[in-house]
């Protein structure tokens, strides 16, 4: 299971994979906690002059997985919002676009995971929010977010690989791709149940 783990963080940690990862992270269908800030941070210590590449590619990954996210939620509308976020929380973000726009929305980005970002980027497309008011904030904060995890991995790149190797930080990855897993399953069953109901009915829950 180690040997897939670390198997797992180079497949992630990679050009290719910050760019899929990200784009997976911004939407409902992947749950990866603290997966991309890793691969951003393990990618831009190996890059070491490059860092700032890995920054640029999960800003552009991350973007586009948010517009389908935004896009799904112009879909399900505010009815069908209530499938992915809580009441109250609905509330909350409805409240406060209405108080600061689109750009309060999208700076929350910048609160530290595991904050649960993504169904805000959906409640943005269901409560029509202004795209491109959201999605300008959201890349800057989304630039603003990596670049600093990638200046983080330049000072303390030598002892952040040196931890790949510690048989503890494998048996960490194992346990975030079991939670990843679970809640992934979860999101899809809320998603079949959304989108595969007919028009003017309810799936019991």
């Amino acid at each position: 299971m180690r040997w897939f783990a670390a198997r797992f963080v180079t497949l992630l940690a990679s050009p290719v994979g910050v760019v899929v990862l990200a784009a997976l992270d911004s939407t409902i269908f992947i749950s990866l906690p603290f997966g991309i800030d890793g691969a951003v941070i393990i990618l831009a210590a190996r890059l070491r002059a490059f860092w700032w590449v890995a920054p640029l590619l999960a800003t552009f990954g991350s973007v586009a997985g948010a517009w389908l996210t935004f896009w799904m939620g112009a879909k399900v509308g505010e009815q069908g919002l209530t499938r992915y976020v809580a009441p109250k929380r609905l509330n909350r973000v409805r409240a406060r676009i209405q108080r600061s726009g689109a750009v309060a929305l999208a700076v929350l980005d910048l609160v530290p995971p595991p904050f649960p970002f993504t169904p805000f980027v959906l409640a943005a497309g269901a409560l029509g929010v202004k795209a491109s008011t959201f999605f300008m904030t959201l890349t800057v904060c989304r630039l603003l977010r990596f670049g600093l995890e990638g200046a983080l991995a330049i000072v303390y790149g030598p002892q952040i690989l040196s931890w790949l190797e510690l048989d503890l930080f494998h048996d960490i990855v194992i346990g975030c791709i079991v939670a990843a897993v679970v809640l992934t399953l979860l999101s899809a069953i809320t998603l079949v149940k959304t989108f595969g109901c007919p028009k003017g009915r309810r799936v019991p829950v």
